[in-house]
């Protein structure tokens, strides 16, 4: 009689039944350190923009503080600096990732006047690309709101 080289049909159900357990442990990991990867991303852009709402009112100073689009290039490439596109931030955030969002968050930038505004972060998907809201205004400090989207500088938590 032979000797047949390889695995029994046992042998691999059980592999494959080993590789399915490990990946059921893996996956909700891997989604939450992408959730909170995503809200890293959006307090920075955060940052980024109210950064670029000083730069842009100190260098425009009769126009005050700008829209989102204005704070940013018309488009991917060479920027020349105007009230209309002032070059503080890349295309990406001012567009929004092209209208699909940027890092799973979408960013507005409302009540612009000369002596404030208000930028709100939230997620595109709540529990799928983030738990939490961010917002921020003139002041520079940027809140959030867990759970839900919608977030409000003078009612909800600072961010740490």
């Amino acid at each position: 009689m032979k000797k047949q080289k390889g695995f029994s049909l046992i042998e691999l159900l059980i592999v494959v039944a080993i590789i399915l357990i490990i990946a059921a442990i893996a996956i909700p990991n891997l989604m939450r350190a992408r959730m909170s990867a995503n809200e890293s991303s959006a307090a920075g852009s955060l940052r980024t923009i109210n950064t670029a709402e000083v730069s842009y009112a100190t260098t425009y100073p009769t126009t005050g503080f700008g829209t989102l689009p204005a704070l940013g290039a018309p488009g991917p490439g060479a920027c020349t600096p105007s009230v209309a596109t002032g070059c503080f931030i890349d295309w990406n955030l001012a567009t929004n990732g092209g209208g699909a969002g940027k890092d799973g968050y979408t960013f507005t930038v409302t009540g612009v006047s000369l002596t404030g505004y208000a930028s709100l972060g939230n997620a595109l998907t709540i529990n799928q690309t983030g738990t939490r809201s961010f917002c921020s205004n003139q002041s520079g400090v940027i809140y959030y709101k867990a759970g839900a989207n919608g977030c409000s500088p003078t009612a909800d938590v600072p961010l740490q």
